[in-house]
C-alpha cells in the first residue's frame, strides 16, 4: 500500500490549535466516560530535539508507548528504541526480519498453523516507507502541547461505538469500514492505516498488544486523522444530549423485563 492515499469524501475541520486539542480531549473523555485519555501522535521527520517533558523509551513496543500515553505520561520512541520487530518495519525503522516475513514466527508463536497464512499476513500488512519518520511522539490528548497527526483511543467497545457513530455522522453517513489482520493491532490497524488512507479505522486488538500492555478484555483500538477530531466530538456532544444516555439507561431492556416478569 502506497502513502498518501485519501477518502473520496471527507469532512475536514478547521485547522486544530494545540488549546482546541486538549478542549476536545478533555470532551471527548468526559462524554463518554473513558477511564483513560486518547492519545495524540506526531510523526517527526527529522532528528529536531525533542522537549524535556517527553521521555525517550528503550526497549519498548508501540503497544506499550500507546499504553503510557493514554495514562498521561509524554514519550518518545524511534526506531532503536522500539522492541517490536513488526511494529518497527511497519513505521519504516527497519526490515522485517526473514523469521516473521516467512510466516514461521507465527507458527511459532501458536498464533497460525500454516507458515504460508503467515507470511500472506505480513505480505499484506500496510507500512510506511523506509525513512518517512524518525520518530513518534505520544502524548495524552486532554494534555496535549502540539497538534497531532493521529489519534488513537483506546477503550471499551461501547464507548469506542459512539466514536465510530461521530466519524459516520462526520462522513455524512457512508457505512464505516474496518481492516485487520488481527496483528498489529494499534501500530498498523490503529495509527498506519487511518495515516495512509485519511480515516477511521478499529480493530479488536491482537496477539502482541495484549500480552505486552494492560489492554483489558473489553476493551478495543480505534485510530482516526486528527483532521476529525473536531466534528466527531461535535456529534458526541449531540449524543450526548439524548441518544447517548437513552441508550446506557436500557429501558427497553428492563420495560422486557417487566412484561416477561408478568407474563
Amino acid at each position: 500500500m502506497t502513502e498518501g492515499i485519501k477518502m473520496e469524501k471527507t469532512n475536514i475541520s478547521a485547522p486544530l490549535t494545540t488549546e482546541k486539542v486538549r478542549e476536545h480531549g478533555g470532551r471527548m473523555i468526559a462524554l463518554l466516560g473513558l477511564a483513560t485519555s486518547p492519545v495524540g501522535v506526531v510523526f517527526v521527520s527529522d532528528p529536531a530535539p525533542v522537549a524535556p517533558e517527553y521521555r525517550r523509551l528503550e526497549s519498548h513496543r508501540y503497544c506499550q508507548a500507546l499504553m503510557l500515553a493514554r495514562r498521561g505520561q509524554k514519550v518518545f520512541l524511534d526506531g532503536e528504541g522500539m522492541a517490536c520487530p513488526a511494529a518497527a518495519a511497519a513505521f519504516g525503522f527497519r526490515p522485517l526480519p526473514e523469521g516473521l516475513r516467512s510466516g514461521k514466527g507465527l507458527v511459532g508463536f501458536g498464533i497460525v498453523a500454516d507458515p504460508l497464512v503467515g507470511r500472506e499476513m505480513f505480505a499484506r500488512m500496510p507500512h510506511l516507507k523506509a525513512g518517512r519518520i524518525h520518530h513518534l511522539e505520544l502524548f495524552p490528548l486532554d494534555g496535549a502541547d502540539a497538534v497531532p497527526q493521529m489519534i488513537v483511543v483506546e477503550g471499551e467497545v461501547e464507548k469506542l461505538m459512539w466514536l465510530v457513530l461521530g466519524y459516520l455522522h462526520a462522513t455524512g453517513g457512508a457505512r464505516v469500514e474496518a481492516t485487520t489482520a488481527v496483528l498489529q493491532a494499534t501500530c498498523v490497524d490503529g495509527t498506519i492505516i487511518p495515516y495512509l488512507e485519511g480515516r477511521l479505522n478499529f480493530g479488536f486488538g491482537c496477539y502482541g498488544c495484549r500480552d505486552a500492555t494492560d489492554l483489558a478484555d473489553g476493551e478495543s483500538i480505534i485510530g482516526f486523522p486528527a483532521s476529525f477530531l473536531a466534528p466527531i466530538v461535535a456529534h458526541l456532544e449531540y449524543l450526548g444530549a439524548k441518544a447517548l444516555p437513552a441508550s446506557r439507561g436500557k429501558r427497553a431492556w428492563q420495560a422486557l423485563g417487566k412484561k416477561q416478569g408478568c407474563s
